[in-house]
């Protein structure tokens, strides 16, 4: 996952992105940090935990400057430590550079490993290292033309943005696997992961970073740059739709909650009928709400809040030593008992990965007095690893790979059990299967699988 977000040309750059950043936070939670330059020096904080922890005033102050860059993480390569928090920021032959990163490159383990041999000493654990030491390889050209050699060697997905103390440079990789959008504040450019963040700060959304663009953000000008050729069969993520992104974020163009409702829409068309009679849809916040609106709208029965989440969860908490039994789960969902019990209950959830989690949910629900549980996923069964950002686990751990849908029934104790098929997804996204990266659910990967 991981969010990131660059300001350029405005006079409260680091409060800015500050506030984009807060817009970001659910695309991870591991490390936050901002990078920010005055047109001489760079200034950055960056620290484990979440945004609104990490930045007080006191330190916001430290970050002047009418250009910065932010980033928050979840860790998919590289171990959760501050070495790798970012923007990472170096001087090199050429100056000061700043880089954030969203996505995973398949092929950095290889080029780590010819770097180190060649005598380049990493700092960081991540895969965002390798791009900077094969900039800095590069120093005799331009920013601009070393990114377009660094990124010549690498495989993957990325969306980056990198900050000089004079200018800003967006970049999407040419499948467009991750979403990084523009958008424009007063003399001002704004890019983002997600749109949500443009609107926390009233900045206008002008279009996506084009598959394989560099956008170069220098002397108040912006400029396009034509890095690669846009793959023919492009690989955007479509669990972007399904789960990542905030519902009230344009992603590649199109309104996440417009098409998570229709997921449910066609869930319903393609489950309904087999449940046959139901008292009610709930959804497993909050996710998978869009979802369970349009599933209720397409059967024509009520949707209800039939699960509160706490939204107030730290990252870490304390267990009692009294065994509460299922307390991960309870901590985060507690069922509402007068709107469950005696009901025949259509639960709606986004994907399952483990089955874990949707187990002790179920048994909530059954306690709570359901007097049926049918659960519907607005997604296909997760099969196969993501190589590509997202930290699913291998394939013997997803239950999907090593169950059928009847196993997976039973284990999970409910009713009745309804997957979305992958029809009904691309139908939903109103696209031809050919834009999206749908690996996790068929194992077929455009790009290739990490080494």
């Amino acid at each position: 996952m991981c969010g990131i977000f660059g300001i350029y040309n405005h006079p409260e750059a680091a409060n800015l992105t500050y506030l984009g950043l807060y817009a970001l936070q659910h695309r991870g939670q591991e490390s936050a940090g901002i990078a920010s330059a005055d047109g001489k020096t760079m200034y950055s904080h960056v620290d484990m935990g979440q945004v609104a922890d990490i930045f007080t005033q006191e330190r916001l102050s430290g970050l002047p400057g009418s250009v910065a860059i932010g980033h928050v993480r979840y860790s998919t390569t590289g171990i959760s430590q501050i070495k790798n928090a970012q923007p990472l920021v170096i001087n090199y032959a050429r100056g000061q550079l700043a880089i954030a990163h969203n996505g995973n490159l398949i092929n950095a383990p290889s080029w780590r490993k010819k770097l180190e041999k060649s005598g380049s000493i990493f700092q960081t654990s991540s895969d965002t290292g390798v791009i900077l030491h094969l900039i800095a390889k590069a120093n005799k050209w331009s920013l601009p033309e070393a990114l377009r050699f660094a990124l010549n060697k690498l495989e993957g997905a990325y969306s980056l943005v990198l900050m000089t103390p004079t200018q800003m440079i967006a970049v999407r990789d040419p499948w467009g696997v991750r979403p990084l959008c523009i958008g424009k504040l007063d003399n001002g450019w704004v890019v983002a992961s997600e749109t949500c963040a443009l609107d926390l700060i009233n900045a206008t959304y002008v279009r996506d970073v084009r598959p394989g663009e560099m956008v170069v953000f220098e002397k108040n000008t912006i400029k396009s740059i034509r890095l690669f050729e846009e793959k023919a069969n492009a690989a955007l993520c479509i669990f972007e739709y399904i789960y990542f992104a905030r519902p009230d974020s344009l992603v590649y163009g199109k309104s996440v909650h417009a098409i998570r409702r229709e997921l449910g829409r066609i869930l319903a068309r393609e489950s309904y009928p087999l449940i046959k009679q139901a008292d009610l849809v709930i959804s497993v916040p909050d996710s998978a709400n869009s979802a369970a609106i349009g599933y209720g709208q397409a059967a024509n029965i009520p949707y209800e809040p039939g699960l509160i989440r706490n939204h107030y969860i730290g990252r870490t908490f304390i267990e009692p030593s009294q065994t509460i039994r299922d307390f991960g789960a309870k901590i985060k969902y507690n069922p509402v008992r007068d709107i469950l019990k005696g009901k025949r209950v259509v639960v709606v959830d986004d994907s399952i990965v483990r089955g874990t989690t949707s187990r002790k949910l179920v048994k909530m629900i059954k306690a709570a007095g359901a007097k049926e549980v049918h659960l519907c996923i607005s997604s296909p069964p997760i099969t196969d690893p993501c190589f590509y950002g997202i930290d699913t686990p291998n394939k013997e751990e997803l239950i999907a790979s090593n169950s059928s849908i009847e196993h997976i029934r039973k284990y999970l104790g409910v009713d009745s059990m309804h997957y979305l098929s992958i029809a009904g997804l691309i139908e939903a996204t109103k696209s031809p299967q050919k834009k999206f990266c749908t690996a996790c659910f068929t194992g077929k990967y455009k790009i290739g699988k990490c080494e």
